[in-house]
């Protein structure tokens, strides 16, 4: 009798608290959110990279043309 109580009890253990992944995903998502993981840091480097890239190109065509 214990033993069974004690295999039930063991795979009592193994039930997930969400029904779906997207309820998953959810709640680590928000609880991300909640710790400020994904704050807002406006970084320079995209646009940086952009005008780099754009002047690069401008000179090779001026260059070659």
């Amino acid at each position: 009798m214990s033993l069974e109580a004690a295999a039930a009890s063991a795979r009592g253990g193994f039930g997930c608290l969400f029904s779906t992944s997207d309820e998953y995903e959810l709640a680590l998502i928000s609880a991300r959110r909640a710790e400020g993981r994904y704050g807002r840091t406006h970084s320079r480097l995209p646009m940086s990279l952009f005008v780099g890239c754009t002047l690069l190109v401008a000179a090779i065509v001026l260059l070659l043309g």
